[in-house]
């Protein structure tokens, strides 16, 4: 890597933060969800410290707050780079064994403490375009916690870079480390005030030279049918099964089309999610994407009308229907203000790649950031197969990404 002569500590840092368990909690009340997500906080505020960011803190809510000083007299305006230390509750976190795989040759990765757990290239074709690099991939009992530990390392290795260079001009920058993204409250509790940046950019991406500047606009809804209990030897004619309508309702929804198993690129879904009760009460939870913020009222008419459709099969069932935003396309804030994309994209080009501009079929931190007021798109980390066992990533993926922040950090200072 051309960083003047600067030897990357992604990597290192990684390994360490990968096998501390953060795994968040989606039942959890709390805030953070889970306290062990702190142990890693910690960790960070104390090499923040020992880099020299004198302000790094770690707030009761489980953020980290830091400032990376400017360099110049200019007014420039304040960057924000955040990334999440919590890893998702989808696959053990615990234990996790770190395995380098040097100069990788472009075969299958079996993994030794599970050896039905294979990386292959077929499924993970992205792995031929990383022949020749060093490979970190988990032992084959856990996922690996790429996401986003290999965020939160580059922001890291930043960091530790433009503490040791301020030669380099750049203005002031904000570091944050958020907990829970991975069930949804990554941004709950942030104080903005606090954090007090004007633009910013999550470190949560995939593949090298992908630029994310746009997500899903989503809501949650919960469709409940109520019905009449007696006791079932003596209830003909007086029983109204809640949990037979909402069965009924469930098969009615459509399998060709409008669900995540057969929808792809740009096109929204309905996705029931969970569905629990008993003969008075019967609840489905369903989460509802598109990327045009104005098709999520014509999903939910859709859905409301094959439950009254279903409600319909038992006479004497009542129902209710309820709709909850949850976050909003990045892309109609950041449409406002295209110098964000624009710079992030000039710094892909000075760092030697092409550039991919995507939407992503999720949401990030960033998409909620963007709506709070801090436009936000989000730039690669090569972490890849996310939320599984057969998670890796790409150490030079990773000393990349550095490389583009520096040169972000820079054409901000130089067009301010």
């Amino acid at each position: 890597m051309a960083l003047n002569n600067y030897t990357h500590t992604a990597a290192d840092r990684f390994i360490q933060y990968v096998q501390i368990d953060t795994q968040s909690d989606p039942t959890s009340p709390t805030q953070p969800s889970t306290e062990k997500q702190k142990d890693l906080s910690k960790v960070l505020v104390e090499e923040l410290l020992a880099i020299g960011i004198s302000d790094a803190e770690l707030d009761e809510h489980g953020y980290v707050y830091a400032t990376i000083p400017a360099t110049t007299d200019k007014n420039v305006p304040v960057l924000c780079f955040c990334s999440h230390v919590d890893t998702a509750p989808d696959c053990s976190g615990k234990d996790v064994k770190p395995i380098l795989h040097k100069n990788y040759d472009g075969s299958d990765i079996q993994l030794p403490d599970d050896e039905s757990v294979i990386i292959s290239t077929k499924d993970h074709p992205y792995l031929k375009e990383r022949i020749g690099d060093d490979i970190i991939t988990a032992s084959g009992n856990t996922l690996l916690g790429a996401d986003d530990k290999a965020g939160v390392a580059i922001i890291m290795d930043l960091a530790n870079y433009l503490i040791s260079h301020p030669e380099i001009k750049h203005g002031k920058i904000r570091v944050l480390f958020t907990p829970d993204e991975e069930v949804g409250r990554g941004v709950a509790a942030i104080d903005m005030k606090r954090l007090g940046a004007d633009f910013g950019y999550t470190l949560d991406g995939g593949e090298r030279g992908h630029l994310e500047g746009e997500t899903f606009s989503a809501d949650a809804a919960i469709v409940t049918f109520h019905g009449i209990s007696a006791h079932p030897g003596y209830a003909k004619g007086k029983i109204v099964h809640a949990i037979k309508a909402a069965s009924a309702f469930v098969a009615m929804l459509p399998r060709e089309e409008w669900c995540p198993e057969t929808t792809e690129g740009k096109q929204g879904f309905v996705h029931p999610t969970s569905i629990e009760g008993g003969l008075e009460k019967a609840t489905v939870q369903f989460i509802v994407r598109d990327f045009d913020t104005a098709m999520l009222a014509q999903h939910e008419e859709r859905l409301k009308a094959i439950m009254h459709k279903a409600a319909e099969q038992f006479p004497g069932i009542t129902t209710s229907f309820v709709v909850k935003e949850q976050y909003r396309n990045m892309k109609e804030i950041l449409d406002l203000h295209p110098q964000v994309m624009d710079y992030a994209e000039e710094a892909y080009v000075r760092s030697n790649m092409e550039v991919t501009r995507m939407s992503i079929r999720g949401g990030t931190d960033g998409s909620r950031l963007s709506f709070m007021g801090l436009p936000c798109p989000n730039i690669f980390t090569g972490e890849m197969g996310i939320h599984s066992k057969q998670e890796y990533v790409s150490v030079q993926d990773m000393e990349k990404a550095v490389e583009v922040l520096v040169h972000l950090a820079k054409i901000w200072e130089e067009k301010a």
